[in-house]
């Protein structure tokens, strides 16, 4: 008599395969799951640029405001100190001064315009 053939089972067949594949596959997986985490990480830089952005842009206006403010400040002590008499050695004192403080008042606000079109908040 002869014995039947033993034919091997379709998942003894393919087990070796599967367990390969399964290999990979966790593996592309897990890069996957490696560059999820990365890109939330960078997204939650970028979300804290943009907000260190907007405060950045929060200090530029108040100092845009602090500087319009000295400037009009400047301009009525100017105005002041015209209306005095020039033949005092204390009073021209006191107007170099105050062109001087114009002067450095001005090239701040100069400063600021600049990076203000370039778009770098250096002052």
């Amino acid at each position: 008599m002869s014995s039947p053939a033993v034919t091997p089972s379709p998942s003894s067949i393919d087990a070796p395969a599967d367990t390969h594949s399964d290999t990979a596959m966790e593996s592309i997986l897990q890069e996957i799951d490696q560059v999820s985490h990365r890109l939330e990480a960078m997204d939650s830089k970028i979300t804290d640029l943009s907000a260190d952005s907007n405060l950045i842009r929060a200090d530029i206006g108040g100092f845009q405001d602090k500087v319009t403010d000295l400037d009009h400040d400047l301009n009525v002590v100017e105005d002041r100190t015209a209306a005095l008499p020039y033949n005092e050695p204390e009073l021209q004192f006191l107007r170099d001064k105050l062109t001087d403080l114009e002067d450095r008042s001005r090239g701040t606000m100069s400063v600021f315009l600049v990076n203000r079109k370039t778009g770098r908040a250096q002052i």
